[in-house]
């Protein structure tokens, strides 16, 4: 360095340094460069289009970790180049830790690789992910068992559509016939427009089960909306997916294989042609969310006059779709089958034998329900016949429903002895371990010295065994009636 600077006048100040350095006139320093962010990239100091078009802009996303480096300094920058805010709203979310609630470290070995899970898993899984356990306040812990079960939940929307064109949902007739159905439905929510009724007279015409699911889809049409709004992500993931798979793919696609059955060739067009429009509303809403998919599954279900990423979103609400007696009517089934599979699993009936059942008390709207959906209900229930009786049969488990009774004889069909003896010794090996679980918690120094991770998995554990616990005591009360 010395010859490079032989016969140069270097300054000997002590505090100054020996080689004359200078600033590299292309480099930022990284926090000052990044307050800039939101018009140095967009061509400022140049009054660009781009900085017209797109400065201020509305809502920052950051992790609460870098609040003031970034956050701060780009408010204060933007004042005082500009004099103007430069977003509305700042959206700060959690930071992503293992499972078991780790900050993620290269030492630790607990770094999960996005691109690593992308190549597994596929983006629409991680995004998925990602939003579903995004609740505010509360960091992410994210595990690859968690990005598997989205990525099923993926699998079980393709299979959906997939039915659904199989059916015919998607035939040229069908789209024609739905598009007619729903003609008014751009027309009818212009606020302009006061007197509509969407869908018309096809809303009258439709099986109860078609009636059901297009409220519960003008629902949770609602509830995303509602969700993004607040910026509550995982509401909008969780209600999109508890929708698509609980109402759609394990109801609705149910209920509709009878009607497309049908000997009426109207209630088959008519299902087909809801089950269509239900399945793209399934799409739209998604796509925010998982955008790959969908846009596969909208592009190749049919042919579209546009991208699902430029269709528009829906605005229909409950107040045009749901149809109260419909509604009720269906929770209703839903309730009863629910009930009796529930029974049948505690009772450890084998799940594919078809059982008798008893009525012993039903009103009139349970009676209207029970006549208008019974092939359903024994269908899914594995309900033989259905009788009527004034009092229980002995040997018979009961099972309430709104505005009735109804009651499965098994005498004959289960070892009432057998499966109370599983049932005890199932019962007090887990009061064992709920017991240690609980004196565990209850111990001030388990509290104090256990990291937090261990304390937090406890307790879930003791919550998960007591529900375990309430299970187990409800069957053998159960088998008490019977015996």
């Amino acid at each position: 360095l010395e010859t490079c600077f032989a016969g140069q006048d270097v300054d000997r100040v002590p505090t100054s340094p020996v080689y004359p350095i200078w600033r590299d006139p292309d480099v930022l320093d990284t926090w000052f460069s990044s307050g800039l962010w939101p018009i140095g990239t967009l061509g400022w100091p140049e009054e660009t289009d781009a900085l017209r078009k797109y400065f201020p802009t509305n809502v920052l996303v950051t992790g609460f970790d870098i609040i003031f480096f970034w956050v701060a300094r780009m408010m204060m920058m933007q004042f005082a180049v500009t004099g103007r805010k430069p977003f509305d709203t700042v959206y700060v979310h959690a930071l992503v830790r293992d499972a078991k609630g780790k900050k993620m470290s290269k030492s630790l070995g607990n770094v999960l690789d996005p691109l690593e899970l992308i190549d597994e898993y596929g983006a629409d899984a991680v995004r998925f992910t990602l939003a579903a356990m995004a609740a505010m306040g509360r960091d992410l812990r994210l595990s690859t068992e968690r990005v598997a079960g989205y990525r099923n939940f993926g699998t079980k929307l393709w299979n959906a559509l997939r039915f659904a064109k199989m059916n015919g949902a998607y035939d040229t007739a069908t789209i024609d016939f739905r598009t007619k159905m729903v003609s008014g439905l751009n027309t009818a929510l212009c606020p302009e427009v006061q007197e509509t009724q969407l869908f018309g007279t096809f809303l009258e015409r439709l099986h109860p089960a078609d009636r059901w699911i297009v409220g519960e889809t003008a629902k949770v049409r609602e509830s995303v909306d509602q969700a993004l709004a607040a910026f509550r992500f995982n509401d909008a993931a969780n209600a999109i997916h508890g929708f698509v798979w609980g109402k759609v793919c394990d109801w609705y696609v149910e209920f509709s294989k009878p009607l497309l059955n049908s000997e009426d060739p109207q209630t088959a067009q008519l299902t087909r042609a809801v089950m269509g429009w239900v399945m793209d509303q399934c799409l739209i809403l998604l796509h925010p969310i998982m955008p790959f998919i969908t846009e596969e599954l909208w592009q190749t279900t049919a042919i579209r006059s546009k991208a699902l990423i430029h269709a528009d979103w829906p605005r229909y609400s409950t107040a045009e779709l749901v149809d109260r007696d419909s509604d009720r009517e269906m929770n209703w089934v839903i309730s009863l089958i629910e009930s009796i599979r529930s029974a049948r699993a505690q009772m450890h009936v084998p799940a594919g034998l078809h059982v008798p059942m008893i009525q012993l008390d039903l009103n009139r709207a349970g009676r209207t329900a029970w006549s208008n959906n019974e092939a359903l209900i024994k269908r899914l229930a594995r309900i033989d016949t259905l009788q009527e009786a004034s009092k229980i049969p002995k040997g018979s488990i009961t099972i309430a429903v709104e505005g009735g009774r109804f009651c499965l004889p098994l005498s004959g069909i289960i070892d009432v002895s057998a499966e109370k003896e599983r049932l005890e010794t199932s019962l007090s090996k887990l009061e064992r371990e709920l017991s240690g679980l609980e004196s565990r918690l209850s111990n001030p120094n388990f509290l104090a010295s256990a990291p937090e991770e261990v304390v937090e998995d406890t307790r879930r554990k003791v919550s998960s065994r007591r529900d375990e616990a309430a299970t187990l005591k409800e069957a053998l009360r159960r088998l008490s009636d019977i015996s």
